[in-house]
């Protein structure tokens, strides 16, 4: 087994030192995360494009980057959500995942990604859903 980071893992760590360096900076966290959108092609960018809209209209998260990934933070600069892309990783699937600081606990087992191909309305509203339940009480 090979030790040595992937293409698409090398490139993930360049971006975080870019972003640490550019939130420095006083850079504009939001205008990076719609890059990393626009950057985007297909099935991948009409979804990234809905989680914006959803979590911007639904929660108090700030958009930025986190691996060159569209993310969103709590006040305290804490990534609570992301999606990662399918072609970035050649997958099948785009992934949108919670991070611990989400509050997403139920019980002694909860999932905390998501694989996403397509976001009908009752999709949409699963996923407010989960993004109110991660942020907590308002």
């Amino acid at each position: 087994m090979s030790t040595a980071f992937s293409k698409e893992e090398k490139a993930a760590m360049r971006a975080a030192v870019a972003e640490a360096k550019a939130a420095k900076l006083g850079a504009d966290l939001e205008a990076a995360c719609l890059a990393a959108i626009d950057e985007m092609t297909g099935t991948d960018q009409d979804l990234a494009q809905i989680l914006h809209r959803l979590v911007k209209e639904n929660t108090n998260l700030g958009a930025k980057t986190w691996y060159g990934m569209p993310a969103y933070a709590n006040a305290d600069g804490k990534v609570m959500v992301f999606f990662q892309s399918a072609a970035k990783f050649k997958v099948r699937y785009a992934t949108i995942g919670f991070q611990p600081d989400a509050e997403l606990d139920d019980g002694n087992l909860w999932p905390t990604s998501f694989a996403v191909v397509k976001f009908t309305a009752a999709d949409q509203e699963q996923m407010v859903e989960l993004l109110r339940k991660a942020v907590g009480p308002a």
